[in-house]
């Protein structure tokens, strides 16, 4: 009798687990989706102005599907974006996973620096759970706001088997993205996050989750970069190239201390001539540089027309400048080895 209750007991406790709701935390850092403006078709509004509380309320259906708890890291524009929110959203996302705290996280984000926030995860925190980042174009007053079914989509999303294992990555418009790919691409529009190389990885349709690719570089639990073991950033700044150019503003960089310059050339990484100069002048003063491009998508080679070896410069593969800057600062945190910077960006 007593073996048959305890069978009984486990195959209870077994049917319970089986259909206990997946713990998702949302964790808030303002943005248009917390956005609010005078009218339903008022263009201008205020980023952050809404809590992480009454954007899970604006989607109760969420509830349905897993156990939501809210918490608001920051609440302010993206454009505002900076390393001191960084820090602290990658701690907690890192200790609320690795805790067991939670199966999953969302993030609610501004979309103006959200791939850079998303990358910078991607390669910091240390789990396979899945961290999911979603943002709004449209305001929560505007009329047809985008946010609620955006964040219903980044739920299902986070509580989706298949999300596991994938890094970061950014719902937005019935779309999925990693991280590292994604890019916004339209000032205004619904459409605006893209992947110029490699494409969406999957589609998430009123939460029907469907992946069709997985990102296949370095991130999360294989990526050379911790969390925990960075406390602070060094300064990486972005010199962007045209026609008639001049060395003015990489001479400021080099002068002001940064220790990295991404160099976002024309065509397939050109810096104007005298700007070459100056870049590699200060490569001999100890500064990482990093020869990127202005386009938007494609690979800047190494050794194309520029001769890297002779400058001592680095290229970035295909990353864009934004991210370019991400892995530069946190290569930058751990050496100063050319070699072994390039080999992060042939590899995360």
């Amino acid at each position: 009798m007593r073996f048959i209750t305890k069978v009984v007991f486990f195959m209870f406790v077994s049917v319970v687990v089986a259909f206990a709701k997946p713990t998702i935390y949302i964790l808030a850092t303002g943005g248009t989706i917390a956005g609010s403006g005078s009218g339903a078709l008022d263009t201008s509004y205020t980023s952050g102005t809404v809590t992480v509380d009454k954007l899970i309320a604006a989607v109760p259906e969420i509830n349905k599907i897993a156990t939501i708890k809210g918490e608001q890291i920051s609440n302010i524009g993206s454009q505002e974006m900076n390393n001191e929110v960084w820090f602290k959203l990658a701690n907690r996302v890192n200790e609320l996973l690795t805790s067991g705290k939670a199966d999953g996280v969302v993030i609610t984000h501004g979309t103006d620096t959200m791939e850079e926030t998303a990358y910078f995860l991607n390669l910091v925190v240390k789990s396979d759970k899945p961290i999911v980042m979603v943002g709004a174009m449209r305001s929560s007053s505007s009329l047809s706001a985008d946010g609620p079914l955006n964040i219903f989509n980044a739920v299902n999303v986070a509580i989706n088997k298949e999300t596991a294992g994938k890094g970061v990555v950014v719902t937005m418009n019935d779309e999925i993205h990693a991280a590292r790919e994604v890019t916004k691409t339209n000032t205004t529009g619904v459409e605006t996050f893209k992947s110029p190389n490699a494409g969406k990885i999957g589609t998430v349709f009123y939460g029907n989750v469907k992946y069709y690719m997985s990102p296949v570089r370095k991130h999360t639990v294989n990526s050379a970069f911790d969390i925990t073991k960075i406390k602070e950033l060094p300064r990486v700044d972005i010199i962007y190239s045209h026609s008639n150019d001049n060395p003015d503003f990489a001479n400021i960089a080099i002068k002001n201390g940064a220790k990295g310059i991404i160099s976002a050339g024309m065509g397939n990484g050109n810096p104007f001539p005298t700007v070459i100069e100056v870049l590699g002048e200060g490569v001999k003063k100890g500064v990482v540089v990093v020869r990127d491009s202005r386009v938007g998508s494609g690979e800047t080679t190494l050794n194309g027309e520029v001769d890297d070896t002779k400058y001592g410069f680095l290229a970035s593969d295909n990353l864009n400048a934004q991210k370019a800057r991400v892995l530069l600062m946190l290569a930058l945190t751990q050496t100063n080895d050319k070699a072994k910077i390039q080999e992060f960006f042939y590899t995360h």
